[in-house]
């Protein structure tokens, strides 16, 4: 039987709760992987990074409001987690706050608004997003190295622009003055895409 202190609070599994109704029938791109399996692996990285409780239910929802806004919205998610966790989930999503579903602003255009918002954002919001980023990052260099080239055509944008995304992130995420462990594995994983880009 599990002790009392080896279970998660009620606030972390209405999170997950929340989570499964929300993604619970999703996949990751173009694969037969649950989609809720990188909202746990996002949750983990966090918790393990040193984060919150707080950061951890933002985690498991941080792509809520780019991805079920039909479903939810930022009101719903303040008054049922609290205004920092809807503070950290903006943070992660580059779509405008306005955002309420179907089409999105161009890539580029969102995600270079994305930078210069994370170049003025307070770096104690920015664990998730960073955690997001790293585990992004590792499924294109395993889907590289099971497919190939050919993992390219499962995005909006070309690898060079993937590789940019990923550079400027990590820029943006340096000028805040964030330092964990988690940004160290990012920078180390965007080493790795650059080499897969060259060798190309």
């Amino acid at each position: 039987m599990p002790k009392e202190n080896d279970k998660i609070s009620a606030r972390l599994h209405k999170a997950i709760e929340l989570a499964f109704e929300l993604h619970g029938w999703d996949s990751r791109k173009r694969s037969k992987v649950p989609y809720l399996a990188h909202l746990l692996s996002v949750c983990a990285m966090v918790q393990m990074d040193g984060g919150d409780e707080e950061e951890a239910i933002a985690a498991l929802l941080h792509d809520t409001l780019e991805d079920k806004a039909d479903m939810i919205d930022g009101a719903e998610i303040s008054c049922r987690f609290g205004e920092r966790v809807l503070k950290i989930i903006r943070v992660s999503s580059d779509t405008p706050e306005d955002y309420k579903g179907g089409p999105k602003p161009p890539w580029k255009e969102r995600k270079a608004a994305y930078h210069e918002h994370i170049r003025h954002t307070d770096k104690s919001l920015l664990r998730v997003t960073i955690a997001d980023k790293v585990d992004n990052a590792r499924a294109i260099l395993a889907d590289h190295q099971r497919i190939g080239e050919e993992l390219w055509e499962h995005f909006n944008a070309g690898k060079e622009d993937q590789l940019w995304n990923y550079q400027e992130s990590l820029q943006a995420y340096d000028s805040t003055g964030f330092s964990s462990p988690l940004l160290e594995e990012l920078r180390r994983l965007v080493q790795e895409l650059q080499k897969q880009v060259d060798a190309a």
